[in-house]
């Protein structure tokens, strides 16, 4: 039960980490991979370390939510007390991983706490500003992987990741919108203020965006071969703005993306010329 609150199929997030490798051209360097790796789990721990947390002050609301009420915390089975202890031991072990791997990881694992418990405690329930603390903390997954491998931190990193959070967390908002319906003020107050004309046009301006700054960087950044993976990625982006506007599970739950085979063999044809084109080209 206790490992039930490390929300480990939340884990995927972290895999952003691995971009600074892929895109450096280091995927071949063992040392390179080995470290990306240690510092996957410390970001993992540290992304668990805030679930707890989280599930700590929202116990009480995640009891009025139809999925979230069996969560551990919120249906009684692993006590407040317990929890804390488990989440402080996560957050140690997190930190010990970072200071060892690269000071400034560390000091981007702290900060990446830091928002998380802002996020948690306040900014959850202000309309705008919780979507871009939530893709700010991609963001921040993503600039890991320069801090550990001690390599230039791309704008196109940041700005990509960006826009791809951003994407994924409206179309969540969307879709929690739909599920809870009249319910949805109880759980957090926050979707409230998102009315189906608002996160239709989030929706619209994050995929714009999103496919803007990807093809921006494909034909700018030192991989101008990247052009040909425009299509895959329409693709995939345009499958993903089908799904969320159908307010599917899978916009709920984006981990449960491999639920739409054309979502998941598009992803898996876009990785693997995204590899091809870099690494054999």
């Amino acid at each position: 039960m206790l490992f039930q609150l490390f929300r480990i199929q939340q884990w995927y997030k972290n895999l952003l980490i691995f971009l600074p490798l892929v895109f450096a051209g280091f995927l071949g360097d063992i040392g390179s991979v080995f470290l990306t790796i240690v510092g996957f789990l410390a970001l993992c721990l540290m992304s668990s370390t805030n679930y707890i947390l989280n599930d700590i002050l929202d116990r009480k609301k995640d009891q009025l939510h139809a999925e979230k009420r069996n969560r551990p915390i919120a249906s009684g089975k692993v006590s407040t007390p317990a929890a804390t202890f488990l989440a402080v031991i996560l957050a140690v072990i997190s930190l010990i991983i970072a200071f060892f791997l690269s000071e400034l990881f560390f000091v981007l694992l702290l900060i990446f706490f830091l928002l998380t418990q802002l996020y948690s405690l306040y900014f959850k329930e202000e309309l705008f500003a919780d979507i871009i603390f939530i893709s700010t903390n991609f963001v921040l997954r993503a600039m890991a992987g320069s801090f550990i491998l001690n390599i230039r931190l791309s704008p196109w990193l940041i700005i990509c990741t960006f826009f791809l959070s951003l994407f994924i967390v409206v179309g969540k908002r969307k879709a929690d919108l739909a599920f809870l319906k009249t319910d949805a003020n109880k759980h957090k107050r926050v979707l409230q203020a998102y009315e189906e004309k608002i996160t239709h046009t989030l929706m619209i301006i994050a995929t714009t965006a999103l496919l803007l700054s990807y093809s921006l960087y494909s034909f700018l950044s030192i991989y101008p071969q990247l052009i040909y993976s425009l299509p895959f990625a329409l693709y995939v982006i345009l499958r993903y703005f089908y799904i969320c506007e159908a307010n599917t599970s899978i916009a709920r739950h984006p981990e449960q993306f491999y639920k739409d085979i054309r979502l998941l063999l598009g992803i898996l044809a876009w990785g693997a010329l995204l590899i091809l084109l870099i690494y054999f080209l």
